[in-house]
Order: structure tokens, then sequence, then C-alpha cells
């Protein structure tokens, strides 16, 4: 089986929220990836905006900020009926695109 990426991108110390170490925005996006973790096998990475000036610069607004495979799909919030969909969307496309390759080896 094919293991998905989820990279959500914020800030350790966010300074948008009045809780200096947890914001509430945060904490949603992460439980509901935690309860869609529970069905659906995945990679989880945290990144911190604030550990490079690039990102701090491109995402400073706009936290948390969730990727799937390097795609992003969700700012803000996450829907996860739609987090659940996207990601048996990718494990698909993840199957078909093996065994695409296993049938050009084969050829």
């Amino acid at each position: 089986m094919t293991k998905l990426l989820i990279e959500v991108y914020a800030r350790k110390d966010c300074t948008l929220c009045d809780s200096a170490k947890d914001c509430v925005l945060c904490r949603d996006v992460k439980d509901i990836i935690d309860r869609v973790g529970a069905d659906i096998p995945f990679q989880f990475k945290e990144v911190d905006i604030d550990a490079n000036e690039d990102l701090l610069r491109r995402f400073n607004e706009d936290i948390p900020t969730v990727f799937i495979n390097g795609k992003k799909a969700f700012k803000f919030k996450v829907d996860e009926s739609e987090l659940r969909k996207k990601l048996r969307k990718e494990l698909i496309k993840a199957g078909l695109k093996r065994l695409w390759n296993k049938k050009q080896h084969y050829s």
C-alpha cells in the first residue's frame, strides 16, 4: 500500500491566537487529521514556517495550510469528509500508476 504524506504548514508560536502555544485553527486541523488517520494510513509532517524565511513570507497569513502529497489541499480549515475523499483519490491514483508501471515493465 502506498503511504500518503500530509503536511501542515503552521507556526509553533502562533501570534494569531490568544494562546501562544496552541492555535485553535491548527488544533482543529490536527484533530481532524488524527481522526482520519485512524482509518486511512498516511505519514504526517508538521512544518514550522518560522524556521524558513521563504516559508514565512509565503504562508504567514495563510496558516494552517494543508498539503497532500505536495499539493495544496486546505487552508485555515479542513473538512473531514473532503479530506477522506482527497486521500482516497490519491490512493487510487497511486495504485493505478503502480499498475501502469507494472504493465509497462512486462510489455
